[in-house]
Parts: C-alpha cells; structure tokens; sequence
C-alpha cells in the first residue's frame, strides 16, 4: 500500500542510510535502554524508517512516531469550526512531556511545506499556533533546559523541494534538495562522524574564545540594523554539540554552524532588519523591522505576513522579547551555497540570527543548578515560542562590548574579524 508519493528514487539511498546514522549517533548519541520519540512529516517515512533501524542497532528500547500530514492539516482550516483553533492536543504533549521526563530522546525531522497555511486565515493561524504553544509548553520545557538529548534534522518533502526550487519537475526538485540537505549535514563525506567531530572541535573553539572576553553586549551595524544586544549576567556561549543535563552529549541541530548564548532580556536597544525570509508555522514573514527599547520590541512591521509576526509578538509578555542570539560566518557552507531554504534550521546557519521569547538555560555557567528565578533574575527570558530570525549578511559588522565600554572586533562584513 503506497501512503504517500513515492520519490524515493530521487534521494540518493547511501546518503540518506548516512544521515540516519548520524542522526542517531551524532545528533542524539542515543542510549542502550533509551526511548526515542520522533516526530516527522508523512512525507519523510523513509528517513524516519532507517532512523528507527539505527536507533535499535544503538539498544534503545522503544521507538515512538508521530506523524503530520499536509492535507490533513489543510482539512481543518478549511473544514473546522471556529472554536477549533483555540484548540491544541494537550493531551499527547503531556505523554510527551512524560517520556521527556522518564528519560526519553526526542528527534524532529523538519520538512512541512513553509508556505503550506500561506492561504488560511491569519486570525485562525495565529489562534492554532497559540494553542499549540500554550499546550507544548510542559514538554519544551524539558527541551529548552537541555535536560535530555534531542535532535532536529531534514527530510526533502516534495511540497518543500518544489518551493525552494520552482519550475523543476518534482523528481529533479526532490533531488537537488536532498544533495542540499546531504552536504550541509555533513553526511556527502567519506566518514560523516569523523567530519562531525572535526567540525564540533571548530565551534568549540569560537565558543571558548568568545567566553573568554566576557562581552557584556553585542553591537550590530548594517543595513536598516543599529542594533545593541545585552548578554545576560553570568552568560555562556556554546556551539555544536553539548552535554545535557542527562550526561548525553548531542548535536540538537543537524546541521549547525552557530555559537549562541542567552541576551539579556531587559537590556536590548535599537532597530534591526531581517536578512532573509522567516518561515514560521506555514507562514511566510519577510522585510520584518523592529525597534527595542528596554528590551523590548515596541515597533514592528514586515512586508509579507506582518499580521502573523504581530500577533506572535502578542503570544504573551517574553514574545517580544530576546531569548537567543547567535554568530555565523556568512561564508558558512549554507550561506555559500547561495540556496534559500526558507526553513530555519538551515537558513539559520547561513545566518546571524537572534530568537524570539524562550531562552535556553544552558547558556549560563552552571546553568543546570540554576533554578527558573535565578535565571530569570540574571537576565533570561521565558516565554511559550521560541523563534530565530536572521539578521546577519556581507554587509553587517558586530562589535563585543565590554563593561567598560571598550570595543573589540567580533565580524566585518559577515566574518570573523
């Protein structure tokens, strides 16, 4: 029985087998006895296949998935009724939120359609995404705390392959997305382990520098930006893979070129401009400006989906605010591929970029004693999203301020200085 369209001969099956083992033992370093719990859209049944084989080839010892589909999701916006989407399954995020904290790993693969409620109500979609937030909330926060492994990868959905290169037929599309999707993930190599290791080694070294001139904000200067990020007290950048709080040490984003640590939530002030698309939720955002003061957004505006943005702003009182800021090289693989993904986990790493609402709290020393006061009183940000945008290009320069207001150089036109 075919469940979905088959392109599976369009996505070379030697590379896809190598990112479902990295997957499992980069991306989550998954252990014996250990539960997975995967989510992943329809389309991506043959990556989450071999990421199931792989995961009990490593000893764990249940794989649950749970599945989305496009039409299905369509359905409801066009069949529901109203009171609908003020609804969320609460329900199954508080089994997650039981595995989660049982112990359990959790692996997304990202691959939905960006532009697929591009169509829908915004007032509906807005309302969904609320609800879904408010419901998630007991299981992200197992995740935002970094106390399991987790891991997030790609699979090339046709929908997705056809928007990011339009007027291919679908096969050739699916294709060139999954060799995309292969090199960025490191997974076109010889030894994908090995090359995951070397380029970890790379970003611990740009964390370890930056951690050590104790910065007490960032200054972004460029096009439409004039930006000054406070970093929160005690703040501590990390990038590739970490060691959760359960003593597993993972790669959550695959790929990854970004270090990131937490801002500070009051001490944010300027304008900024988007550098490139936000694909949030089947909406796509774009030309989004901002202006900070105390920390917070108090103007914003955007060319596409602006309704969306302001009604994310308004989820609750940590939305317009910073919970993440994060460095990337504009020569990165991603960026240098010259491909617009519009979906972040890959556009995010083409990119400097900053986050909206929740922080992480691993991004401060000794982040896993502190408790959720502590790391509010030091300048962290809570909130029910948590949602990058990218502001980084060529053209934007990033000065490291210190307490005493001394300059030093952190990029020049989108590199490191």
């Amino acid at each position: 029985m075919t469940i979905a369209p088959d392109f599976n001969t369009a996505v070379d099956p030697a590379k896809l087998e190598k990112l479902a083992e990295v997957a499992v033992k980069v991306g989550l370093d998954l252990q014996k006895d250990q539960e997975l719990v995967i989510t992943a859209p329809i389309a991506a049944m043959p990556l989450v296949r071999l990421i199931t084989k792989h995961a009990y080839m490593a000893g764990a010892s249940l794989v649950s998935t749970f599945y989305s589909d496009e039409e299905a999701t369509l359905a409801r916006y066009r069949h529901a009724p109203d009171s609908s989407f003020d609804r969320a399954a609460g329900w199954l995020y508080d089994g997650m939120a039981k595995a989660y904290a049982r112990g359990a790993a959790r692996l997304a693969i990202a691959g939905d359609n960006p532009m697929l409620l591009s169509g829908q109500d915004p007032a509906k979609v807005a309302r969904a995404n609320k609800a879904n937030s408010i419901a998630y909330k007991p299981a992200l926060e197992h995740i935002s705390n970094f106390d399991i492994n987790w891991n997030i990868c790609s699979y090339p959905n046709p929908s997705w392959a056809m928007l990011v290169f339009p007027g291919l037929p679908v096969d050739e599309a699916v294709r060139k997305l999954a060799d995309a999707i292969f090199a960025a993930s490191r997974v076109d190599r010889d030894d994908p382990v090995a090359a995951w290791a070397e380029h970890n080694a790379e970003l611990h070294k740009r964390s370890a520098w930056l951690n050590g001139e104790r910065f007490a904000a960032l200054h972004f200067t460029g096009p439409g930006t004039d930006l000054t990020v406070g970093l929160a007290d005690g703040h501590e950048w990390h990038g590739g893979a970490s060691v959760a709080k359960n003593g597993v040490t993972c790669n959550p984003n695959i790929p990854t070129e970004e270090v990131f640590t937490t801002p500070h939530a009051l001490k944010v002030e300027g304008h900024v401009s988007s550098t490139k698309p936000l694909s949030h939720q089947g909406t796509l955002i774009d030309d989004i400006q901002v202006r900070f003061e105390g920390g917070r957004i108090v103007e914003a505006k955007a060319s596409k989906g602006e309704e969306v943005l302001l009604k994310v702003l308004d989820t609750d009182e940590g939305a317009r605010r910073l919970g993440e800021v994060a460095l990337v090289p504009h020569s990165s693989p991603i960026s240098a591929s010259g491909i617009l993904f519009y979906n972040t986990l890959f556009d995010e790493n083409a990119s400097c970029h900053i986050a909206l609402g929740q922080c992480y709290s691993k991004c401060f020393l000794n982040g896993a004693t502190l408790t959720q006061d502590q790391i509010a009183a030091q300048g962290g940000n809570s909130s029910l999203i948590h949602i990058d945008w990218m502001i980084g290009s060529d053209k934007v320069d990033i000065d490291g301020v210190k307490a005493d207001g001394s300059r030093v150089p952190v990029m020049r036109r989108g590199e490191w200085a």
